[in-house]
């Protein structure tokens, strides 16, 4: 039986469409723009990791800590938004796109390739990193799911798990939950597509253009909680 509950605007379905949007738009991004990397998710890198480690090639294997540090890092922040809130004018969620949004100018300015010994690519991959982190863990609940909004193994477990629960309980709420997480994985793809279409124009620039998603989640975020069904 559904309940009425204050509902979060950050929890709103909109909202979680453009930041599987943004994630994608990450994903792609890095991969085309930023030496071939993921920066969503670290199981690659852990994985990479342990192969370096057992080739013997310990420098290599170095090389795929910072992001997984970032990664660590960045659900230390968010976590620390959420629980020190307090009387800040903004809504604790808020700051962590306003961080975002400050990497995304950086990682915007930061060249292509080695300069002088100096990687940007690695740099952008960690700051995105980083930044997938703080949305990852500011961003899990998404009209009544659990979801993540910068990466999609989890929501297709969660979407196969709901479909097959509804052949065998029937239960259209368990359909209606599968839809929701199929839809976040479709505009994950959407996000992907752009991506690829403007970082093949503009290279590294093409970062810039998911500061005007976040921006629109910051100012969503500014309307009050409304009444409305819970639909767990």
């Amino acid at each position: 039986m559904s309940k009425n509950r204050q509902k979060q605007m950050s929890e709103s379905f909109i909202l979680g469409i453009i930041l599987s949007v943004v994630g994608g738009y990450f994903d792609a991004y890095t991969y085309i723009a930023r030496d071939g990397v993921f920066a969503n998710a670290q199981t690659g890198n852990v994985v990479l990791f342990g192969i370096s480690l057992a080739s013997g090639d310990v420098l290599r294997a170095l090389r795929y800590v910072p992001p997984i540090i970032a990664f660590l890092l960045g659900v230390f922040l968010a976590e620390y938004f959420r629980r020190h809130n307090g009387m800040a004018k903004l809504h604790w969620r808020q700051h962590v796109i306003l961080i975002e949004l400050g990497i995304i100018l950086l990682v915007t300015l930061l060249p292509s390739g080695k300069i002088d010994g100096v990687n940007f690519d690695l740099i952008s991959n960690v700051l995105i990193s980083f930044a997938c982190s703080l949305q990852v863990q500011s961003f899990r609940r998404i009209r009544g799911i659990t979801c993540a909004t910068t990466m999609c193994t989890g929501n297709m477990r969660s979407a196969a798990e709901n479909m097959t629960r509804y052949v065998t309980e029937r239960d259209p709420k368990l359909l209606h939950s599968a839809g929701k997480y199929l839809g976040i994985i479709g505009f994950f793809v959407v996000g992907a597509v752009i991506s690829t279409v403007i970082t093949r124009l503009i290279g590294t620039y093409a970062v810039a253009f998911t500061a005007a998603g976040l921006l629109a989640v910051f100012f969503m975020m500014f309307a009050k909680p409304v009444n409305a069904e819970d639909d767990d």
